[in-house]
């Protein structure tokens, strides 16, 4: 079974900068991809970036030349956050999506019902004003 662990998170004053990481294991497929989402209290969640198994990146436009994603051969996905916001703020969350679902670009993502793809249990980003 993959599964799916972030490290990382705190809280961070605005302006500045951290950087998460996703470790997924198990994942067989050839295609696949590991995104990021985010959620703030009484908020839907968002999608806020992905990378294929190619390299091939998605980006929200919120956060768009602010955060970029990246993986090593291991599987290991990064998320440098950076010029943060107190909008940033929320629960991130990291998940993959194997197959189809692979070549999903990150808003599409976000609209698929929890169900399909592994999810890990999310790391806590505070960005204070």
């Amino acid at each position: 079974q993959v599964q799916v662990t972030e490290f990382g998170g705190g809280s961070i004053q605005a302006g500045g900068s951290t950087i998460l990481s996703c470790a997924a294991s198990g994942i067989t497929a050839s295609r696949y991809c590991l995104a990021w989402f985010r959620q703030a209290p009484g908020k839907e969640r968002e999608g806020v970036a992905s990378i294929d198994q190619d390299g091939g990146t998605s980006y929200a436009d919120s956060v768009k030349g602010r955060f970029t994603i990246s993986q090593d051969n291991a599987k290991t996905v990064y998320l440098s956050l950076n010029s943060l916001k107190p909008d940033d703020t929320g629960m991130y969350t990291c998940a993959a999506f194997m197959n189809y679902f692979s070549d999903y670009d990150i808003s599409l993502l976000a609209t698929l019902p929890p169900t399909i793809g592994s999810w890990g249990q999310g790391t806590q980003v505070s960005v204070s004003s």
